[in-house]
């Protein structure tokens, strides 16, 4: 029995006995069609009882119990698109990209294409195929859809063993750095802290994560960069500056909110300080109505090639419309290479 697996229980009537095991399914389950039920059969995933059956043909007697696996339906392979992609450093081991706003990095229920997966294929073409599995080749970590900035991607096996060890390490004794750019609301009562919140799916909202006591261990060092004043000249937003020591899903998204302070234009972690839109400069208030994503931006990203064992780092301004944010917000020049 493997998860995810689906059963379905058929028990045969007395007008049933003596038909053929296939027509009977097809009858009494609906919602396959014969041809996919011959599959399963032939797959070794119907039974009479307790006895394994391979035959459609075979012959059923009347109150046998029918039982079907349907195992869930295999993800297609990623097929290469035309999708334009912007490279800060491209190897034979290894692709580094600033990802955009609204792409999603692999295919999944309701994204079968348009993906960074599907651009990556296109772009390294059969070099690609199999490495980190089918549905993900060449995907050591992730961003969120509308997180923006660095990601790297393996290009070979080798490469990909190598990247994921880092991540797996998550910098505590390795060489992985990973910094994020974070505007949020308020302004926290200190300039540095350390969040370490363990992380676990929402109970109520699957698409969800919370602070959990059950949850996975997960640690934010942040350092508060500027403070944004609104209309009444009191502090009403500020940029933060994120270090990952782990890993979890919308870590940063739930942390700086858990922290009080949710990044701006985050629709799942901080609709309730919609609100404070109205203290910001008019101009701003445009800004933001259009941002329509959370603005958190990936602009420092450090590895330990996994040839050539150099530490490389890359670090990525802001997209334009975080960068419009910051000026209308009234921020400086922000020193990437410090942070």
């Amino acid at each position: 029995m493997t998860e995810g697996d689906r059963h379905e229980t058929v028990v045969v009537a007395p007008a049933e006995a003596g038909d053929r095991l296939d027509r009977v399914l097809a009858a009494r389950l609906a919602d396959y069609s014969r041809s996919r039920l011959k599959s399963l059969i032939l797959g070794g995933h119907v039974a009479i009882g307790d006895r394994t059956v391979r035959d459609p043909g075979q012959r059923v007697n009347a109150n046998e119990r029918l039982l079907v696996k349907v195992p869930p339906p295999e993800p297609p392979e990623p097929q290469p698109e035309a999708i334009a992609l912007d490279v800060v450093f491209e190897d034979d081991e290894l692709l580094v990209i600033d990802k955009p706003a609204g792409l999603v990095v692999h295919p999944a229920a309701g994204h079968w294409s348009g993906t960074l997966v599907n651009a990556l294929v296109a772009h390294c073409g059969e070099s690609l195929s199999g490495i980190g599995g089918v549905a993900r080749p060449g995907i050591v970590h992730r961003l969120d859809k509308d997180t923006t900035g660095l990601m790297v991607v393996a290009k070979t096996d080798k490469a990909h063993r190598a990247l994921s060890r880092q991540f797996a390490d998550h910098g505590r004794t390795g060489p992985l750095e990973r910094g994020y750019l974070a505007f949020v609301w308020g302004v926290p009562d200190r300039p540095r802290g350390t969040i370490d919140k363990p992380i676990g799916r929402h109970p109520q909202s699957r698409d969800k994560m919370a602070i959990r006591p059950d949850g996975r261990e997960a640690i934010t060092h942040w350092e508060l960069v500027e403070k944004y004043r609104g209309k009444s000249g009191e502090p009403v937003a500020s940029l933060i500056a994120c270090r990952l020591e782990t890993g979890r899903t919308h870590q940063i998204r739930v942390h700086l909110a858990a922290l009080g302070h949710p990044l701006i234009g985050d629709p799942v972690y901080g609709p309730g300080f919609r609100t404070k839109a109205a203290l910001l400069p008019a101009e701003a208030q445009t800004i933001l109505d259009g941002l329509g994503r959370q603005a958190l931006h990936a602009f420092l990203l450090g590895i330990q090639h996994p040839k050539t064992r150099k530490h490389l780092v890359w670090r990525a301004p802001l997209p334009a419309d975080l960068a419009h944010l910051h000026k209308v917000l009234g921020g400086g020049t922000i020193d990437l290479a410090r942070r």
